[in-house]
């Protein structure tokens, strides 16, 4: 009953562990949950995001867009969904996104730890060539020329019926957030192996790339097909 009266909020993260569907609070659509992010309230009256769906007490869900979390807090949608007076700071877009980038990188480290992972030209370009790889991933500020000719190897890869149609390509994060990821310096180019690390990194991609890209009505994937 409560959840029919109130269809802004979920009834905690246990309750609705289940859920598979929300209502984003500010478009009124509703989409799968990886499409949206939950928020909820902390103990200091202050929204936070809920990126892995386990804060507890109520949560509010909001499509996972930049615009549109800008949106919630100009129209003051969090103290409306959760019917008392707190504080969203204006930073929270970019709060959001910030917290995202973590994520990914948190993830990345993690694909390193199981060794599912190798950085470097030439590494990069022999994981390519001997079917080891599977993703690449560019700093978004890397430089065009090395990014060109690995694509290019992807490209011809691509054209091998073998070969699977979809290569993830992911340029998401920075030179930067990619050495703290790998503990590395000057990181440009990377490859993903086979296991589960790499999925979960690819995963939080996605949903990095959604947010950053959904209002300009981009395919929201941490893959891009290099054509």
């Amino acid at each position: 009953m409560l959840a029919m009266a109130d269809p802004d909020l979920d009834n905690g993260p246990r309750t609705d562990r289940s859920a598979t569907m929300r209502m984003c609070a500010v478009t009124r659509e509703v989409r799968p949950i990886d499409e949206l992010i939950r928020f909820v309230v902390s103990p200091q009256g202050e929204v936070v995001p809920d990126l892995k769906r386990k804060l507890p007490g109520r949560g509010l869900w909001v499509s996972a867009s930049r615009r549109t979390v800008a949106e919630a807090v100009r129209r003051n949608q969090f103290s409306r969904g959760f019917k008392r007076d707190i504080r969203a700071a204006a930073t929270l877009p970019a709060d959001t996104e910030a917290l995202l980038v973590r994520s990914c990188t948190e993830a990345l480290a993690m694909v390193a730890k199981a060794g599912q992972v190798v950085s470097g030209f030439s590494k990069v370009e022999g994981a390519l060539r001997e079917g080891e790889a599977r993703a690449l991933i560019h700093a978004s500020d890397g430089a065009v020329d090395g990014i060109r000719k690995l694509d290019a190897i992807v490209r011809q890869k691509r054209g091998n019926a073998d070969e699977s149609p979809e290569f993830p390509i992911v340029n998401v994060l920075t030179s930067a957030e990619l050495d703290l990821a790998l503990g590395r310096s000057n990181v440009i180019h990377a490859a993903l192996l086979a296991g589960p690390a790499s999925k979960t990194f690819l995963s939080r991609c996605q949903i990095l790339v959604r947010y950053r890209m959904a209002d300009d009505d981009k395919t929201a994937r941490a893959a891009r097909n290099s054509d």
